[in-house]
């Protein structure tokens, strides 16, 4: 795949065709985290404006991106939704759930932070929210979205989302890349943010490796040990 190629709006069109309203892309950043939250980004879009809406320059897978270069484009990545959200499951949510169900309430957070923004879930607001067809985009072939809807652990949603999964979503589709890096740069700014405010921690640099399982950080843990955001049922050296 090339690494010039730009994610289109198509399938984002073909949902709409078929009747949905509202269009939202995943993403997830911080599976294979050894520390921090797992987290997954909402995308929002609605059908009644794609017939204007042109895929944001810049716009691209996130792995493909540098750190510079998402974050130059966070903003106007946020502006070009009609909403947006990042869901989060924290590291002991991760321990006592799974990664699986613990990606899936991550993203029915997001999901449902990412329709009251747009006034669904309020009282009084948008009639019959039941009745607003929602459909999803998710990238990689696993739904856990619909598998942890009306789960004990899965927040309220507005409105449900139909999923459409699909491998590599985050290169072929604007909303789904949207959510990537929208939640990439979320989650790093947060693991950096971390460190920062925990000096004591400073020997996991979480600042560079932003709880991913890098060199440094495995030794640390092997001398020093797990720290409260660490995910301690993961082989963590």
């Amino acid at each position: 795949m090339s690494i010039q190629e730009i994610p289109t709006l198509r399938l984002e069109r073909e949902l709409a065709d078929e009747g949905a309203e509202l269009i939202v892309g995943f993403d997830e950043v911080g599976r294979g985290s050894l520390a921090g939250p797992v987290m997954v980004g909402a995308a929002m879009i609605r059908a009644r404006d794609l017939p204007s809406l042109d895929v944001p320059d810049g716009v691209a897978d996130s792995k493909m991106l540098t750190e510079r270069r998402r974050e130059a484009i966070y903003d106007e990545l946020k502006s070009w939704c009609a909403s947006w959200a990042v869901g989060s499951a924290s590291n002991t949510e991760i321990d006592e759930w799974g990664i699986s169900h613990a990606l899936g309430v991550a993203a029915l957070r997001a999901l449902a932070e990412a329709e009251r923004k747009l006034g669904l879930g309020t009282d009084g607001a948008n009639g019959d929210q039941t009745a607003v067809r929602v459909a999803g985009i998710l990238d990689g072939p696993n739904d856990y979205i619909t598998k942890t809807l009306d789960t004990f652990d899965a927040p309220d949603v507005p409105a449900p989302a139909r999923i459409t999964t699909l491998v590599k979503a985050d290169r072929h589709c604007a909303t789904v890349a949207t959510a990537a890096v929208i939640a990439k740069v979320t989650r790093d700014r947060l693991m950096v943010d971390l460190a920062q405010a925990h000096p004591e921690w400073a020997p996991y640099e979480w600042e560079r490796n932003k709880g991913y399982g890098s060199a440094v950080h495995r030794a640390a843990i092997a001398e020093l040990g797990p720290t409260p955001l660490h995910r301690v049922s993961w082989k963590l050296t």
